[in-house]
């Protein structure tokens, strides 16, 4: 059992918080039981994987999984397993994975979401959580946003982070002018539109949705791309609403619409 803090490989595992580091090694953090078995139902690869004795009594068929799919499984200590999770009462499991080359979302593609400088590791997670839910065919991030392996991003996610296809553009601008030339109608959101997203016909595809940024909404440069701009309809009292929200109103109307049609 590893009972140090101080143990390279928990050093190491520590010094993966820090998106710098994650960037650096390739290698991101899963943590906890819930993402552990998401990221084994789907095959992901899991390199390391540390664990107490507590969490292996009560989870005996998933420690089973790891100790055949993983690399180099550990039993730590309780205090062990404080020091490398990031929550604050972790359940007693924490892996590191490779970061893959994973299939980007497809040009064009039936449904896809957009995000530009999102920063709230919770929205990115909620938005990756909707996004496959409704059955996207994928998700684009800008790459100043929030960075796709944050811990938070996985949990908010729920685990669907493992089964959306998901892609940085360095370019986002760039990227939307190329789904609007293969044919996919961009339609982002504005407060300053009378069309509310409900009335939008969407059985047309492909569409490529863009929700604004938590605080300057969509850019005007995005927003000179979009084919549409709408709203969501709001009582006066109420300024905007959490880009998460906003996103799954829209992609759920998308569904709605293509499930009745």
């Amino acid at each position: 059992m590893l009972t140090s803090t101080q143990n390279p490989l928990i050093k190491h595992i520590r010094k993966l918080q820090s998106a710098k580091e994650r960037r650096e090694a390739q290698l991101f953090l899963v943590e906890g039981t819930h993402l552990i078995q998401e990221a084994c139902a789907v095959k992901y690869p899991l390199m390391t994987l540390c664990h107490t004795e507590t969490w292996q009594t009560h989870h005996p068929d998933l420690w089973a999984i790891a100790i055949e799919t993983c690399d180099r499984v550990e039993l730590v200590s309780d205090e062990v397993i404080k020091a490398i999770a990031t929550t604050v009462n972790p359940d007693g499991v924490v892996a590191i994975a490779p970061r893959l080359a994973a299939p980007q979302p497809p040009i064009p593609a039936n449904l896809t979401i957009a995000l530009s400088t999102i920063q709230d590791p919770g929205n990115l997670g909620t938005i990756i959580r909707t996004a496959t839910a409704v059955g996207a065919d994928g998700l684009w991030v800008s790459r100043d946003s929030v960075d796709l392996e944050n811990p938070k991003v996985l949990r908010a996610s729920a685990g669907q982070w493992f089964r959306l296809a998901m892609g940085v553009s360095d370019n986002l601008a760039q990227l939307v002018a190329s789904y609007k030339q293969q044919g996919a109608r961009v339609i982002s959101t504005t407060s300053h539109t009378e069309t509310s997203y409900w009335d939008v016909d969407y059985l047309r595809s492909p569409t490529l949705i863009l929700p604004g940024n938590e605080g300057a909404g969509v850019s005007d440069e995005l927003s000179a791309l979009a084919d549409l701009q709408v709203k969501i309809p709001m009582a006066a009292a109420v300024e905007s609403l959490n880009v998460a929200t906003a996103a799954a109103l829209m992609l759920y109307e998308v569904r709605r619409q293509r499930c009745m049609g």
